[in-house]
């Protein structure tokens, strides 16, 4: 994508989000994508989206609005200027917080073990000599943006029970790194020591797992695993959910729900691309499997 494409298409959607979207106008869907690769990649990614769903719900045009971080997805479902998203459970939860009625979560994606959540991952260089995360007292922690689930509210309030202290007192800083993406970028960077990023857990830590952040920047050629460590892992954190207007006629709601359940049968392809690895399939979530995660973030953040 050239330079002038990539800022016409980030000029098109900051008017688009600052400019609500009726219910009833329905000849176009719009798509937020949120941030953690880079623009090029996400809208790669989402391509198909674009070519298969005008068919599939009856309108004539998909358009993606890949955000700069996650609170531009965030602000756009809030303002009622995005239809669809899918997020994690940490801006869900932001969502909720903020107004319960604004979206609806109605599927998740299923691991290929059938599990349905997935785990923060702290990495550190392999030539670092910190093999586990108690050793890295004292260095620079990474987070990756300030809603994220894996990369920073999860890391924030289950890291206290392995270190022992907090982790602003623990580490000589934490910083955010700009996205998942960015933050590994960094640590091989040698600008973060440690870093919380995320990964299904499942699957060869040689190749990345299965899926996640991690084994998407190994199959673009951004990261050898033979270069990092694995120095902690979370508790199992619930995947995050595929959410939409809940002012959307019920109608196109069914639809949406038909395409994405159907997706990982009917081409399995876009399902990979758009999830960011190997996957199962989709089941159905409501708000209520979120509820640990939304208590968490108003215990630990607010909103």
């Amino acid at each position: 994508m050239t330079a002038i494409k990539t800022l016409l298409m980030a000029t098109v959607a900051v008017v688009s989000i600052a400019t609500p979207v009726l219910a009833q106008d329905m000849d176009v869907i719009r798509i937020g994508l949120l941030g953690g690769e880079n623009e090029a990649d996400r809208l790669a990614d989402t391509q198909c989206l674009i070519d298969k769903l005008p068919a599939a719900l009856g309108v004539k045009e998909v358009q993606l609005f890949p955000a700069a971080d996650y609170d531009g997805v965030v602000q756009g479902l809030l303002g009622g200027t995005l239809d669809i998203a899918g997020l994690g459970a940490s801006a869900y939860a932001k969502v909720y917080i903020a107004d319960p009625k604004a979206v609806e979560p109605f599927l998740t994606n299923v691991q290929t073990d059938g599990s349905t959540g997935y785990y923060a991952i702290g990495l550190a260089k392999k030539d670092s000599g910190i093999t586990t995360i108690t050793e890295a007292k004292g260095k620079r922690l990474g987070y990756a943006d300030p809603d994220s689930t894996s990369g920073y509210l999860v890391p924030l309030t289950a890291l206290p029970a392995v270190l022992g202290e907090k982790p602003d007192t623990f580490f000589a800083s934490t910083d955010f790194g700009g996205g998942h993406e960015n933050l590994v970028l960094g640590l091989l960077d040698d600008k973060f020591d440690v870093v919380t990023t995320w990964g299904s857990g499942v699957g060869e830590f040689s190749e990345g797992y299965t899926s996640g952040n991690i084994r998407s920047m190994v199959d673009k050629g951004m990261l050898d695993m033979e270069d990092v460590v694995e120095v902690w892992r979370s508790p199992l954190i619930p995947n995050g959910p595929l959410v939409y207007r809940s002012n959307l006629d019920q109608a196109m709601k069914d639809k949406i729900v038909k395409f994405y359940s159907e997706l990982p049968t009917t081409d399995y392809e876009c399902f990979r691309s758009i999830e960011n690895g190997d996957f199962k399939s989709y089941t159905p979530v409501t708000s209520d499997f979120y509820m640990p995660i939304i208590e968490a973030r108003k215990a630990a953040i607010g909103g």
